[in-house]
């Protein structure tokens, strides 16, 4: 008798020290615990968390590849730290990738089905307990725009820029809730949601460009 065939779900592997490590380094760094420009104490966070310098320096250099972590001549590694102009020229390249994920993906050829992980994303900004929770939703909103082109590549050039931008995004966030409505940044999403939901290039870009990023970060 033939063997029964495993399911998608019995080929998930457990994550993997370094992945763990980088998950919950990448967590205090996106927090705020690890502050930008912080040096790395190697020798404290193996006692921190229990692991051997080769794991941690693994998860660290994953980390700078995604932009998180900076390594210093000599020095060891520090938690990055972005310039105005760096975030400036972030979101801008953040933008050019939506506008072209948008122009790509639109007219979607089921808005009802192909929006699902748009709205997923915005759910959970909006059911967010704590500020990490709903960041990494912020975060996930705009990888889920970008992902209606089903473009492989352009997911991978994305990822680490939103990932630098997680920071500033959430600073706007917070400040915008501080000098107005606690829900004016969600009202911002549902806004870009409902112009996905028109199916009209136009109606998106122009939602896009109208989003606000920029607003209330302190850039000076």
């Amino acid at each position: 008798m033939a063997a029964p065939t495993e399911g998608p779900s019995r080929l998930v592997l457990p994550a993997t020290l370094v992945e763990v490590t980088a998950d919950r380094l990448r967590d205090a760094i996106l927090s705020g615990e690890l502050a930008p420009g912080e040096k790395i104490v190697e020798e404290q966070l193996c006692a921190d968390i229990g692991i051997s310098r080769a794991p941690l320096r693994e998860a660290l250099r994953l980390l700078a590849q995604q932009g998180l972590v900076e390594h210093l001549p000599r020095r060891g590694s520090r938690v990055a730290e972005w310039s105005p102009t760096d975030i400036l020229q972030l979101f801008a390249l953040r933008n050019v990738l939506e506008r072209h994920a948008i122009e790509s993906a639109i007219p979607l050829p089921d808005p009802g089905r192909d929006l699902e992980p748009v709205r997923a994303a915005l759910d959970r900004m909006n059911a967010a307990t704590d500020a990490l929770e709903r960041d990494d939703a912020h975060r996930a909103f705009h990888a889920a725009v970008v992902g209606l082109a089903n473009n492989r590549q352009l997911d991978i050039a994305l990822e680490p820029i939103l990932l630098k931008l997680q920071l500033p995004m959430a600073r706007n966030l917070r400040e915008e809730a501080r000098l107005h409505a606690e829900d004016d940044g969600i009202g911002r999403h549902k806004a870009i949601l409902a112009a996905l939901e028109t199916n009209e290039p136009g109606v998106v870009v122009e939602a896009i460009r109208d989003h606000g990023h920029l607003d209330y970060l302190e850039l000076d």
